[in-house]
């Protein structure tokens, strides 16, 4: 199992790499869309079957499919050089290079808990049950914000087309 966790890092790190290196801006949002395909994954491993199936439903379902048509509708020159990297791609690997280095000494600094625990048989009921008694009202005003910036950003779009 221990190969199929590096199996899947792989491929999250190249699919990533892929997003910020294509330069086909369609190619970039497929990239990503692998690239969420197989954090789902992982949350697979972790037995975590809410997670990943909502992975699967919003980011690649909603994400990524919007960022496509997006990307679709509002270029409609070629396609070629549509993410072309600019002259900041030293200044942008100094700046990855230095965050990974904080991340991994944050990570390889802290006393992780260890728990013997076993996750739950049911992650899925037990996220049901958050979701729709205990935080109900939380997610219900989560919704009406998002249902209002779609209306939002449909309406300046609109005015843009109209200029």
């Amino acid at each position: 199992m221990v190969w199929a966790f590096w199996l899947v890092a792989a491929i999250i790190i190249v699919s990533a790499l892929g997003v910020v290196g294509f330069a086909n801006l369609i190619h970039s949002a497929l990239a990503l869309a692998a690239t969420f395909l197989a954090v789902a994954i992982l949350y697979l491993f972790l037995a975590a079957e809410f997670v990943a199936a909502m992975q699967v439903l919003i980011y690649i379902g909603a994400v990524a499919v919007l960022i496509v048509f997006g990307i679709m509708v509002i270029n409609r020159s070629g396609m070629q050089l549509s993410n072309p990297s600019g002259k900041t791609v030293l200044g942008a690997f100094v700046v990855a290079i230095v965050t990974m280095a904080v991340l991994l000494l944050g990570i390889l600094n802290h006393n992780w808990p260890v728990t013997q625990q076993n996750p739950p048989d049911d992650t899925i009921a037990v996220m049901a049950d958050l979701v729709f008694n205990r935080f109900l009202i939380p997610f219900e005003i989560a919704g009406l914000l998002l249902l209002v910036s779609v209306i939002g950003a449909i309406l300046l779009a609109r005015e843009v087309r109209q200029r």
